[in-house]
């Protein structure tokens, strides 16, 4: 008995020996991990204060609220292209082509129908969107969406449109898929939907705000078919241009030739030197869907397709005169959007190159509205634009003079979308 006695205790001195041991290892992991804490607190502290002296030191303290509102007070209007950040860019190069040969803006379809010009195998519906007074079109059915209007693109384009995604769409929805695809059938685009099986060239740009882990980030693939075969392919992660809080964009994609660059806000996400595939002929724009929760969905909206001339921007040097619907002005209004940022600073390489050159630039509207009143809206977008290249980019105004002519110049019929555009438009003249 005796014997049993003392086991039963070895056994029970030993199980608590090992559990002060487990205790105590835990107290000191607890400890260490308490310590890294207050350490990463304090290495912030530093790193902000540091900062601060930074600032300081290179004429940047931070504003208080009278500065905040001294700034508001003084900075451009919003949409006006004076936005921080986007007139300072260099890198933005992106010039939409000149002639129009597809606008689609919804306006003529009502909210709630899926759009009469458009094909799918899916649903989707036009909506409205934060209190925007356009129309978008609502991705809200796994398929594939297309407009049957578009039917080339040509070997120097470019693909514009809006895209917005609503802000609380997790990673676990899947990508927007856009696609530029060579087609022989009516239905055939359907063959770009997401684990489809493509026979024929084109190119599929996969977009999706939110990549793997809490930040605001983004991610984007791209893969090249030829004649049915995956030719290339790659991807990229911790996109900052499009994700759940930069979540309404606007979208460029420009054409020349085999080339392929496109721009998601001001940043150039691909830049491929042989996308296209000679000898096939690009002639669809397919927007595919897959999985989402219900009421997270991909908008788009303001898609225009134009054809664009490389050396029509040397037209103002060799002719004199140059013409260009590539700048765009919000609804109404003379506020310069941002993306008519490559425009305007090839405008303004081109007077820098040449600093005896001086320009009249002239205003153009369509015919939608009061006569009267777009002529007034015509002199003030020529102002705006003057007072763009003198404050992005150093232009001395004594070289710009404005004028409008309204709706009173057409270069195309204003009955259709596609020619309104074309007629709203800005002329650089050479004086």
């Amino acid at each position: 008995m005796k014997t049993v006695m003392f086991f039963i205790f070895l056994i029970t001195a030993q199980c608590t020996i090992q559990a002060q041991s487990v205790i105590d290892k835990l107290g000191k992991k607890v400890e260490r991990k308490a310590k890294q804490r207050a350490d990463r607190k304090t290495d912030r502290a530093i790193d902000k204060g540091l900062d601060e002296v930074e600032n300081v030191f290179n004429g940047k303290r931070k504003k208080s609220s009278s500065d905040k509102n001294e700034k508001l007070e003084n900075e451009p209007a919003q949409g006006s292209g004076q936005t921080s950040g986007f007139a300072a860019s260099s890198k933005y190069d992106f010039v939409p082509g000149n002639k129009v040969i597809a606008v689609e803006d919804f306006m003529q379809d009502a909210v709630g129908d899926f759009p009469a010009k458009w094909n799918t195998n899916a649903t989707g519906e036009i909506m409205t969107v934060n209190g925007d007074d356009g129309h978008w079109l609502a991705f809200t059915g796994k398929g594939a969406f297309t407009p049957d209007f578009i039917n080339d693109i040509p070997e120097n384009a470019t693909i514009e449109f809006d895209l917005n995604v609503s802000p609380s769409y997790n990673y676990y929805n899947d990508a927007l898929f856009i696609c530029i695809a060579e087609s022989r059938s009516k239905n055939d685009f359907t063959n770009w939907m997401h684990f489809g099986r493509p026979t024929l060239s084109g190119i599929r740009l996969e977009l999706h705000p939110q990549d793997a882990g809490s930040q605001a980030l983004g991610k984007t693939a791209i893969s090249i078919y030829e004649k049915g075969k995956l030719t290339m392919t790659n991807k990229t992660n911790a996109v900052a241009a499009f994700n759940r809080n930069k979540h309404k964009v606007h979208i460029a994609m420009w054409r020349q030739k085999q080339r392929l660059r496109i721009y998601v806000g001001e940043t150039k996400l691909w830049d491929l030197p042989q996308a296209f595939v000679p000898g096939s002929h690009y002639n669809k724009l397919v927007f595919c869907t897959r999985q989402s929760k219900a009421g997270e969905y991909f908008f788009i909206s303001n898609i225009r397709v134009a054809i664009g001339d490389p050396d029509t921007r040397h037209k103002l040097l060799t002719e004199g005169r140059f013409s260009t619907s590539g700048i765009y002005f919000n609804t109404g209004s003379a506020s310069i959007r941002s993306e008519s940022h490559g425009i305007l600073k090839e405008i303004a390489q081109i007077m820098k190159e040449h600093e005896d050159l001086k320009l009249q630039i002239i205003g153009h509207t369509d015919n939608s509205g009061n006569p009267n009143a777009n002529q007034t809206l015509s002199e003030h977008r020529a102002a705006s634009v003057k007072k763009y290249l003198n404050d992005s980019f150093g232009i001395n105004n004594n070289r710009l003079t404005t004028a409008g002519k309204g709706s009173s110049q057409p270069i195309a019929d204003n009955r259709s979308t596609e020619g309104k555009a074309q007629n709203r438009r800005v002329e650089f003249v050479k004086q």
